[in-house]
């Protein structure tokens, strides 16, 4: 099995390259000209989109075929205050020249809209939030001229003290999205509500992939032990991406491989925070199990120390190679796992 790994928005390596400089609301709201308030935040976008594009050739140089957009690219986009605002236009140059070298160099790119886009909501004007929200970066992936296999990753939600009706209401709420927005989205398992099995039965209904990240499932695997979460469950999560691929017209699992997030418990005290660094054992441990199934996935690192962390994980590939372990480290980015 090919696997490629990515990591988030960040580099710790490449200085100066923030693609996530904000304004607040107060700032702005303090500018006397509103025209000039909104120039002020279409350039520090340009400035995050110019940022973005560095870092998108630095996972180049290195190998990474994998990145995950920061979701602030657009100071205030989504605050409603700003509801009249389009800068889609004015960035629409910058957004364009992240998609082509994307598209160019092949990278597989993403968003993951933050922990406050939540379809399984009682609230209707958090629903709404939701909406608005996915409209945004969805807009963002238009704008950069990516097609349908850039996805824009999303949690169920709360489960507001009743889990069974609120993953009914999820189900309802996110079917009601046009499909411009379905077709973008997958779901997570998340790490305190809505467990892999649960977080399944949901993308199989709603018909959209699922993303396993096995941190999570580590910490909230309700009945779910390993042995099932390999044999039982992943070849169902791996169904979710070939049907997503026979939507989309794509012969081959590489196209579009299943995609998994891994990270590490930040300490025994704090197991659902993640830590600085990866630790490559129990991520190759669930590889190979998984490599007996598929033939390519790509492995997302939810690391604190972004990029960095990536680079340590390859070299600690490449001991656990020299040990016989399975793992053949073919780039900067990818491995060849065997399965056990």
């Amino acid at each position: 099995m090919i696997v490629r790994f990515g990591f988030v928005a960040m580099s710790l390596v490449v200085q100066n390259a923030s693609p996530s400089r904000t304004q607040t609301y107060a700032g702005f709201s303090k500018l006397d000209d509103r025209d000039a308030a909104i120039r002020r935040l279409e350039r520090l976008a340009e400035e995050n989109l110019s940022n973005t594009l560095r870092i998108l050739k630095h996972c180049r140089a290195h190998d990474i075929r994998m990145y995950r957009f920061s979701s602030k690219l657009i100071p205030l986009a989504t605050h409603e205050a700003l509801a009249g605002w389009d800068p889609f236009e004015a960035l629409h140059a910058a957004f364009r020249e992240v998609g082509d070298y994307a598209k160019k160099q092949d990278m597989r790119v993403s968003f993951h809209p933050d922990h406050f886009c939540v379809f399984s909501t009682p609230r209707p004007e958090v629903l709404a939030n939701s909406i608005r929200d996915i409209v945004y970066h969805v807009r963002m992936l238009e704008a950069m001229g990516l097609d349908e296999r850039s996805k824009n990753n999303i949690h169920m939600g709360g489960a507001y003290g009743d889990k069974e009706t609120s993953a009914e209401r999820f189900v309802r709420q996110f079917g009601e999205l046009e499909d411009r927005l379905r077709h973008r989205i997958t779901l997570e398992n998340d790490d305190k509500t809505f467990n892999a099995k649960e977080t399944l039965a949901a993308a199989e209904t709603v018909q959209v992939p699922m993303v396993l990240d096995i941190h999570h499932h580590a910490v909230n695997p309700g009945d779910t032990g390993e042995e099932e979460l390999t044999e039982g469950l992943w070849p169902r999560i791996a169904e979710t991406w070939r049907k997503e691929r026979e939507r989309l017209g794509l012969s081959s699992e590489a196209d579009l491989p299943p995609k998994i997030h891994a990270s590490s418990p930040k300490h025994v005290s704090d197991p659902r925070g993640h830590a600085d660094f990866v630790s490559a054992e129990p991520v190759v441990s669930f590889l190979r199990r998984a490599a007996r199934t598929s033939a390519a996935l790509d492995c997302m690192l939810e690391a604190k120390h972004k990029d960095a962390a990536l680079f340590r994980l390859m070299e600690d590939l490449k001991e656990l190679e020299s040990r016989g372990e399975g793992v053949k480290v073919l780039d900067g980015g990818r491995v060849e796992i065997s399965p056990f």
